[in-house]
């Protein structure tokens, strides 16, 4: 895992860039500085996972969340996530996962993403985008009528205090961090060609999910591109005797390649879709270039990568 410092440094460097947007917009409105965000709802795969397919599937063990929370925390990494980090900027407690049956807290928000997830089937999990976005549906709906329920009854004030508001739905930042395992997907069953002719329909299966979030309400987007898939250690671990696929940095070029083009067409739907909902906010996040430094100059960043 990649070492503290270093990884705290350019994940806040890319929150304060996200949000140096989102304030933008906010004053141009003539509003307040302040995001204000009451809740998230996120999106995504094991980059965003905090405990979805550790209580679905298979629990998450040691050593992973042992240099923050000390113990498993359904995370499959050594510590926070930047969804983790984004919750803290936001003054929020860390999200609770939707398929997570104990302790969970939903006041400010849930969490629909699993390991594993991609954008469409089949892929590594069954809990794809539109499963998520499924999930938020008929949490949006059940948590309304039983908050609503539980208002007019005046009962259960513990309940209540667990549930989120009905108003705040609209008031929401969703966050969106998915379609890495749609890459490494292809790249393990079908060829790099094929992969790369894959992306506009991966792509295109986006533009409907962010509109079916809107009419539930949905108006403030962030959205993570894709890292640099050649880059994790399993994808070197099988080109690594092969060095002429390797970049400078050690990472396998063309699976890189790939999502960049993957980024290039994901941030090109984003600007249509700000032309088409004019109402919502999209905030894009270059995810890619903050992890490829990471990688390229990892021996000033940090001890491990």
């Amino acid at each position: 895992m990649m070492g503290f410092s270093w990884k705290l440094f350019y994940v806040f460097g890319i929150l304060l860039w996200g949000f140096s947007q989102r304030w933008r917009t906010v004053e141009s409105n003539g509003g307040s500085f302040s995001c204000g965000f009451p809740a998230i709802y996120n999106f995504g795969d094991s980059n965003s996972d905090t405990g979805g397919i550790s209580a679905a599937m298979s629990e998450i063990l040691s050593p992973n969340g042992e240099t923050f929370f000390g113990h498993p925390a359904g995370r499959a990494c050594d510590g926070r996530l930047i969804i983790d980090f984004i919750a803290e900027n936001l003054k929020l407690p860390y999200l609770s996962a939707y398929l997570d049956s104990v302790g969970t807290n939903f006041r400010h928000g849930a969490n629909f993403a699993t390991g594993g997830s991609s954008i469409r089937p089949p892929g590594y999990s069954p809990f794809n985008l539109w499963v998520q976005i499924s999930q938020f549906i008929q949490f949006k709906a059940r948590t309304t009528s039983l908050y609503n329920q539980l208002t007019l009854n005046r009962r259960n004030p513990l309940t209540i205090s667990n549930l989120p508001r009905p108003a705040e739905f609209s008031q929401a930042l969703y966050t969106i961090d998915i379609g890495q395992n749609d890459l490494a997907h292809g790249f393990q069953y079908t060829t790099v060609k094929q992969v790369l002719a894959s992306i506009p329909d991966i792509i295109g299966q986006l533009p409907q999910a962010i509109h079916t979030l809107y009419n539930e309400g949905a108006r403030f987007f962030w959205v993570h591109n894709t890292g640099p898939i050649g880059c994790l250690p399993v994808s070197v671990l099988y080109e690594i005797s092969k060095p002429w696929n390797l970049d400078k940095n050690g990472c396998v070029r063309l699976q890189n390649e790939v999502a960049v083009e993957f980024n290039r067409q994901l941030k090109d739907m984003i600007s249509q879709l700000r032309a088409q909902l004019p109402f919502a906010r999209f905030t894009y996040v270059d995810v890619y270039s903050a992890k490829y430094t990471l990688v390229s100059d990892a021996k000033n960043l940090g001890k491990h990568v």
